[in-house]
């Protein structure tokens, strides 16, 4: 009935639809299961893709082939450039996205694409034979073959939802909870766990008065994730504003007794950074109110997603709270929020390939491996699938450096440090986030796409090396332009900067502190006019060089002494145990680890300097 296929990928969220393009863009023959195929690529939580450091995982999503940044682009209905005011390291591409188009997209595309399949249905197992992974079995007993197997199966492993007292099986609101696998995983060796997140309840955009909330609208000139020729946002739909107060606060706390948080019923970790109401209400105490977000769902649907009411208390309770915020006073609720556990298996057992130790072959990605948000989830997929495929094809994995992609540091952290509550990416999790920007993710990775052969990278390529020409073009032409005193002074002088008393280069006072380029080439057109023929993301890159320059050089010295460790291999298999002046936990974590270099042993959390120095001692370095 079925043909042996190169990979696998079991679930259809961001991790899975990512994964089987990843492999089918490298020529392997896809099979992608999902439970229903009328949810493949559901935004389950909010409706938008970016936000701090997220937005960078994107680009670089979409710089390795993926479509997420594509995606998005398609079926976004309000773009926003968050932390302008910081440096560039810290902006970050923000899209709120229509929920139905979004998902329809992703279909759209993945049916288009000649190297994936569909079936529908509860994947219940792994076909595992000599300790490598062969294939699936469905809850009706086919077995289908593969050469690997990607697991991708987000909050649906024994998903159990929570509204207030009340709780019953579910991966998703109105979908059932998967079984078989974690009991399969668990007799094969591996270790479990359960984690929470949790979604707001969605709201009837009809009966809510925005004039008592404040508006947030969309950059006046919006940019795109992908670095395609996708379309430009023409038209964008505001998002608005409102506050709880200790009014709102007092009403729910009437139903922390019944809330299954406070009262022992959730046993997993919720996410850190994205508490619910309850917890924030809990923890922050001293806080009158906290912010709501009223985001739309998509341009033609009244539904409101209430970002920063995220709950798991009654629906009675929620419903009298949401009326006492201003603008919500006559609301009409969809559905309420829900709280939801899931298993997850501890990715300390992973490769940094995202390949399981335990069976060869077979890898994990998204919430399986303790992440939350689709953008994790998303690149996780991307590297899982290019990987599945190089394993089939008995090639080197790809491994992305720290320093080479947010996506390296969220792998490397996840499989040398582990987590155990919801992994979220920020930008301070990036020792070299200067390097690491949105801006310049295709120069970082499209080469590196070129190079395995991924589908569509040559041209791509092309566009890279149009922009490195233009943004040097532009910086040659900023380094030599010479402006007089009386060209800059006046504008100078608005900034309270030092007035020039001799001709200088350009480059000098673009140097200076709250100039840019856009407020030069509004007093000097002989620098517009030459500017005007770029291309603003070019130009803009230029700038960053230059003003930046001393950074960059800093933490590309800090990369080039850092690899020089990533260069000493470890033998892989060896006993830490007999190396007595190690601490003990170093040598438990080493050996459960099993690093293949210095570097990486040098972040497994418990593993000291003192620790790495007898490392190199001990091999002769």
């Amino acid at each position: 009935m079925f043909p042996k296929y190169d990979v696998i990928v079991v679930g259809a969220g961001h991790a899975g639809c990512e994964a089987a393009v990843a492999a089918a863009n490298l020529g392997s023959k896809v099979l992608l299961a999902t439970m229903n195929m009328n949810t493949i690529a559901q935004m389950s939580c909010n409706p938008a893709m970016g936000g701090v450091a997220k937005g960078q995982i994107v680009r670089e999503v979409d710089a390795l082939g993926g479509y997420s940044g594509i995606v998005t682009d398609h079926t976004m209905v309000q773009f926003r450039m968050l932390n302008l005011s910081k440096g560039p390291a810290m902006w970050s591409p923000r899209a709120q996205s229509d929920r139905m188009m979004f998902a329809a997209k992703w279909r759209k595309m993945l049916e288009e694409h000649p190297n994936i399949d569909f079936w529908q249905e509860m994947v219940k197992g792994i076909l595992v034979k000599d300790g490598r992974a062969r294939g699936v079995y469905t809850g009706i007993g086919l077995e289908i073959e593969s050469e690997s197997v990607v697991l991708t199966n987000g909050t649906f492993l024994n998903g159990l939802i929570h509204i207030g007292e009340k709780q019953f099986g579910g991966g998703r609101a109105g979908e059932r909870a998967a079984t078989g696998i974690t009991e399969q995983l668990i007799e094969l060796g591996f270790e479990s766990g359960r984690m929470k997140t949790g979604t707001p309840p969605r709201i009837d955009g009809r009966s809510l008065d925005y004039s008592k909330m404040e508006v947030q609208h969309g950059d006046e000139a919006p940019s795109k994730f992908s670095y395609t020729n996708t379309p430009e946002l023409k038209k964008q739909i505001p998002c608005h504003i409102t506050y709880t107060s200790k009014e709102v606060h007092e009403t729910l706390k009437e139903g922390f007794d019944r809330s299954p948080m406070f009262n022992g019923r959730i046993r997993g970790l919720g996410p850190r950074y994205c508490p619910s109401i309850e917890d924030k209400i809990d923890r922050f105490a001293d806080r009158d109110r906290h912010q709501l977000f009223v985001e739309p769902e998509g341009w033609d649907t009244c539904e409101i997603y209430v970002n920063g009411f995220s709950s798991s208390l009654p629906e009675d309770v929620q419903y009298n709270a949401l009326r006492k915020v201003p603008g919500f006073e006559n609301m009409k609720m969809f559905r309420p929020g829900y709280a939801i556990e899931y298993d997850f298996f501890p990715p300390t057992q992973l490769e940094v390939s995202l390949e399981t130790k335990l069976v060869k072959n077979l890898f994990f990605a998204g919430q399986i491996n303790g992440t939350t948000g689709y953008e994790e989830a998303a690149c996780q997929g991307l590297m899982a699938g290019l990987n599945a495929h190089q394993a089939v094809k008995e090639e080197e994995p790809l491994v992305l450096k720290r320093s080479d992609a947010y996506i390296g540091v969220l792998i490397d952290d996840l499989v040398n440090k582990g987590t155990k509550e919801p992994y979220r990416m920020f930008t301070s999790r990036a020792e070299y986030r200067v390097l690491l920007r949105q801006d310049n993710a295709d120069l970082r990775l499209t080469p590196i796409a070129q190079k395995m052969g991924i589908r569509g990278s040559d041209e791509r390529m092309e566009k890279v090396n149009h922009k490195i020409e233009s943004s040097k073009a532009v910086e040659k032409f900023i380094r030599n332009y010479s402006v007089a005193p009386d060209q800059v002074n006046g504008f100078l002088s608005s900034i309270n900067s030092a007035a020039l008393r001799q001709k200088v280069k350009l480059h000098s006072v673009l140097m200076r502190p709250h100039v840019t380029l856009d407020s030069l080439r509004a007093i000097l057109p002989e620098v517009d006019q030459f500017l005007i023929a770029y291309q603003k993301d070019h130009v803009g890159m230029a700038e960053v060089n230059m003003k930046y320059e001393g950074y960059l050089k800093r933490e590309q010295e800090m990369v080039e002494k850092m690899n020089r460790l990533e260069e000493v291999k470890l033998t892989k298999g060896f006993d830490y145990g007999q190396i007595k002046s190690l601490s003990a936990e170093a040598r438990e974590k080493l050996a459960t680890v099993q690093p293949k270099t210095i570097g990486q042993a040098s972040r497994i959390s418990g593993v000291s300097p003192a620790d790495i120095s007898v490392l190199l001692v001990h091999i002769g370095r």
